[in-house]
């Protein structure tokens, strides 16, 4: 059963935990105004594991900057923590993420079943 999550006004969610992973499925902005709020949540999270992330952004409208910011902030905890981070795209983020080149950073899939594959497949020296 997925939980309900109200981050702010502009960004809301669902986190259903699976196993291995935790399964964040987000929609609206994630910008300037949401960062705070989505950065502090996470965080919490990732803390309280599993730590493997599947972060479902295929119906965000928007990543600025600060968002970006965010889910680099994301993946450093997550694997500092011993986790993975997987970051479900659409055509509107993976153009904003590849424009700073972080889409081997972000490990971008073009869908949740392929986030949960890679994180299945163990990584290849």
């Amino acid at each position: 059963m997925a939980e309900s999550l109200t981050l702010t006004v502009s960004l809301r969610g669902t986190r259903d935990v699976r196993g291995t992973y935790q399964l964040f499925r987000l929609t609206g902005l994630l910008d300037a105004f949401s960062e705070p709020a989505f950065r502090k949540v996470m965080s919490k999270y990732v803390e309280a594991g599993p730590k493997n992330i599947i972060l479902d952004l295929a119906t965000i409208d928007f990543v600025d900057s600060s968002g970006l910011g965010a889910l680099v902030q994301l993946v450093k905890k997550a694997t500092t923590e011993g986790g993975t981070v997987q970051v479900v795209t659409n055509p509107r983020v993976t153009q904003t993420v590849k424009l700073v080149r972080l889409e081997k950073f972000l490990s971008l899939q073009p869908s949740v079943d392929d986030a949960i594959a890679n994180l299945e497949t163990p990584p290849s020296e």
